[in-house]
């Protein structure tokens, strides 16, 4: 062991070694993401612990890498985390989405520009995915009252939101990463609106290539949800004298329909008495069996049972049919940290909790109908899946103030509280006093949340439902690799070959390279993870220029942030593409010609706005 912690290089070349295998699990997402984390979080831990490294800066102790979890850049994250959640829990930018569904009716095509740039400039200052969250219904609503196909406009919105995140340090949390990476490398800290010129130049030409070019990129997709959809229903099976099921248990009833038969409950005798359906209980001649199914279903248990088929005390026959009227079907979607996220609709019991049933869920572009199946009830949810679901108005209505699944209809509306102005109020002086540099930014935001608790505009319960536990370990993962590449010299390992390879280019080229190299890397792995390892291995690259290290730690936070050409580079894009009905070539087709673009602005404008 100490032959092998003596050989030079030895834990740089481990340490690079684990930096891929966390960029190839991060990508391939075999594993939750949270536990590919943990693991390479462990394996750096052991490595110094088993092969002791002491470098220029003095001993590498295995504690120093969990010094991120008191890190002050997943201090600030968390704590805007938090107050955004208290922004969608109070309806505090409801307001906003009203104003744009006026406006739709008058001007569309200036409204949806209106749209892009307000998704953009709320996400400069807020995470982009209550955004998103509080634009899909209002755009949805739209497509669905002008007849305009709504993967023309949830696409460009979604994406202008990542594109405003750019604009600010606290735009988002990788944002907030590299300049906090950077700080402790040595380079100044960046304030909040430091770069904000070459991200609205840039961005300006992305909201205008997403206004008036990616709508007629995109082929019209048709909704998820057609007008034959799978419509349960509640009926009754009147047992007779001569029905199958007469004087037979339920369990057995239940195999004779094939073990697919819905039972709410029993009816018995004249006074009407309502008895628990369980297994043992032995069917009677006039039982009444209350069963949900689809029409087609019920009408096959009429006659393998050889009961009638009643809706209320009306026989079902072709001359009246089975009616719903107080029935509504939606999509909901389980939104980024959600409770639901992880679990199974059998071990949650969705049906009890929420009084609705779910007649399908949708991934990856697939319907799974759960009629005759029974996969999708032991199927985990994960965030951006999408549930179509049948129940009661009232019961579907009650799901829009739920903080676990975002309903996708015409009416969906976020809940308004009456402290949505001091939780706009309290989100206004977090970013005052960063801007303007009275307090960091990691203190504002905490000072915030303390603020929002003691005004009532959220709750504990709020708090902790806002915070992730994959991105937390991600954020301290990749800070610990951050650490171990620098002390180890394994970025300027890695520098120095970048350099090599691009011997005889110009500092623009070789920045102009480094933010195609991001850029690539945020829409294959996490964007934080790419953030963090890029911005050491930026600053080695400036230091071997002899050129300003800032720029091209730019390049790091621009490039990191152009996670627009595949569904997932970043949660939101998940969100969009199932409510969107989009197809994965559907983001490269409008994403790929975005980066490029962007790509091609900053890499002029960089060079020139640093005198490189």
């Amino acid at each position: 062991m100490e032959f092998l912690a003596n050989v030079p290089g030895f834990h740089a070349y481990v340490v690079m070694c684990l930096v891929v295998l966390a960029l190839i699990m991060f990508a391939s997402e075999r594993l939750p993401l949270a536990t590919s984390s943990l693991l390479i979080l462990v394996l750096l831990t052991l490595l110094f612990e088993v092969f002791p490294f002491t470098g220029r800066a003095g001993r590498l102790y295995p504690s120093d890498l969990f010094l991120g979890f008191g890190h002050q850049a997943l201090v600030a994250v968390c704590a805007l985390m938090i107050a955004g959640q208290a922004l969608v829990r109070t309806g505090a930018l409801e307001p906003i989405g009203r104003q744009l569904a006026r406006w739709w009716a008058l001007r569309p095509l200036l409204t949806f520009l209106a749209a892009l740039v307000i998704g953009a400039m709320l996400s400069a200052f807020i995470n982009n995915t209550p955004v998103v969250i509080l634009m899909l219904p209002i755009l949805i609503s739209v497509s669905l009252k002008t007849a305009t196909p709504a993967s023309d406009l949830l696409m460009p919105m979604g994406l202008a939101t990542s594109i405003g995140g750019m604009a600010t340090s606290i735009g988002t949390s990788t944002n907030l990463l590299v300049v906090a990476v950077a700080a402790d490398l040595g380079l100044r800290e960046l304030g909040m609106f430091d770069f904000v010129f070459p991200a609205i130049v840039a961005g300006g030409v992305g909201i205008v290539y997403l206004w008036l070019v990616a709508p007629k990129l995109l082929p019209p997709r048709e909704a998820r949800l057609p007008g034959t959809s799978p419509r349960l229903f509640t009926a009754q099976l009147r047992i007779h004298d001569d029905s199958v099921a007469n004087q037979k248990k339920l369990s057995e009833v239940i195999d004779l329909a094939g073990g697919n038969l819905e039972v709410v409950h029993i009816i018995r005798g004249k006074k009407n008495n309502r008895l628990v359906a369980i297994p043992d209980m032995v069917l009677r001649s006039g039982d009444r069996i209350i069963v949900k199914s689809t029409p087609d279903r019920l009408k096959e248990l009429e006659t393998v049972l050889g009961a009638s088929l009643f809706s209320g005390d009306e026989r079902v026959d072709d001359e009246h049919p089975l009616q719903d009227a107080t029935q509504q079907i939606a999509e909901v979607v389980v939104v980024p940290g959600s409770t639901l996220d992880g679990r199974t609709l059998a071990n949650i019991r969705f049906r009890e909790r929420y009084q609705l049933m779910v007649l399908a869920l949708f991934r990856s572009n697939k319907w799974a109908s759960k009629q005759g199946t029974e996969h999708t009830e032991e199927t985990r949810l994960h965030s951006g899946d999408v549930l179509l679901v049948q129940g009661s108005v009232s019961n579907i209505n009650r799901l829009k103030s739920s903080r676990n699944l975002l309903v996708l209809d015409a009416k969906s509306a976020l809940p308004i509280s009456s402290r949505a102005p001091i939780a706009m109020l309290i989100m206004l002086w977090i970013i005052l006093t960063a801007a303007f540099g009275l307090l960091p930014i990691a203190i504002s935001a905490l000072t915030g949340v303390l603020l929002l608790l003691v005004t009532g505009c959220l709750k504990w319960y709020d708090t902790t439902r806002a915070l992730s536990a994959p991105v937390i370990l991600l954020i301290v993962t990749s800070l610990a690799m951050g650490t171990a590449m620098v002390q180890t010299g394994g970025a300027d390992m890695i520098a120095s070959a970048y350099v090599s390879l691009s011997a005889g280019a110009s500092p623009a080229l070789i920045l102009s390279g480094l933010l195609a190299m991001m850029a690539l890397l945020t829409n294959v792995v996490s964007n934080n993870a790419a953030a963090v390892i890029g911005t050491p291995i930026a600053i080695g690259i400036a230091h071997q220029l002899g050129q300003p290290a800032e720029p091209f730690v730019l390049a790091v936070i621009f490039g990191a942030n152009m996670s627009f050409a595949t569904p997932m580079a970043y949660q939101t894009n998940l969100l969009v593409m199932n409510a969107g009905n989009y197809s994965f070539g559907d983001f490269v087709r409008v994403g790929l010609p975005l980066v490029l673009l962007m790509w091609a602005v900053l890499s002029f404008l960089l060079p020139w706005l640093y005198g490189i």
